[in-house]
């Protein structure tokens, strides 16, 4: 969780294996793009950063966070994608339309995560407004993509005991 005391992007070197020849699919909602295109470029340089080659870090475009989890599982269902990034913001509303979509996407992703035995990670922004999102997609909370691909490298790493 990030909040004036913890920024997301810090992390530590420990259990970072090497990650030049592992593939990695991210995955980008379209809705909110000033944040998850923010997020993209913050999970891309970390991954690269981290000895990613840039021909093995595919990309692919979804409406929204809802489609996630598709993308997700088509991506996943790949023989050489060894991890997968899915990169959303779902902002806050008057409805409860908010809670059914950040349900329906974080189940969505942990079951394709399950289903493939493979990192699928979840770096799904859920806040309460506009500013709160910046904050966290490389504003004063870092990026939470940085911690997507962490995340990612840190379970490939860890997969390989």
């Amino acid at each position: 969780m990030s909040s004036s005391l913890k920024n997301l992007s810090d992390h530590t070197a420990k259990n970072i294996g090497d990650m030049s020849g592992k593939k990695f699919g991210i995955l980008v909602s379209e809705w909110n793009s000033e944040v998850t295109e923010s997020l993209y470029s913050g999970a891309f340089e970390t991954l690269i950063n981290n000895g990613a080659s840039r021909e093995n870090i595919i990309r692919k475009d979804v409406p929204g966070s809802f489609e996630l989890s598709l993308g997700a599982q088509w991506m996943a269902q790949q023989d050489d994608i060894d991890a997968v990034i899915c990169l959303g913001c779902v902002i806050q509303g008057e409805t409860r339309h908010f809670d059914f979509i950040c349900n329906a996407v974080a189940q969505g992703v942990t079951d394709v995560s399950l289903k493939y035995n493979k990192p699928v990670i979840f770096g799904v922004l859920t806040p309460d407004n506009q500013k709160q999102a910046l904050d966290r997609a490389g504003g004063k909370h870092g990026n939470k993509g940085d911690e997507a691909a962490i995340t990612a490298i840190k379970m490939l790493s860890l997969g390989s005991y």
